[in-house]
């Protein structure tokens, strides 16, 4: 199969975290949107469904107030529920 080099603008911080998923998931950047656009002409189209979603601007501030927590280095987080339960019985 040829390959031909493609260029693309992304967003510097969508593909830090893309990168790093797909890494996860045992991939690199090329693989992943190759599978992309295999999907896209496998399915005469994108792959999911593009919409807008409808949230409440209260949802969409607790979203970025949980993100924000979410990265926040002071924040204790728990990897078992018994680890949650003992913080919220103190």
């Amino acid at each position: 199969m040829a390959t031909t080099p493609t260029q693309v603008r992304i967003d510097a911080e969508i593909k830090k975290q893309a990168t790093e998923l797909f890494e996860s998931l045992g991939l690199d950047m090329s693989g992943a949107v190759n599978m992309f656009l295999h999907q896209c002409v496998l399915r005469g189209g994108l792959p999911f469904a593009v919409e807008v979603p409808k949230y409440s601007e209260k949802t969409l501030e607790a979203m970025a107030q949980a993100k924000k927590i979410s990265r926040d280095p002071k924040v204790r987080g728990h990897k078992t529920i018994n680890s949650l339960k003992e913080d919220l019985d103190k």
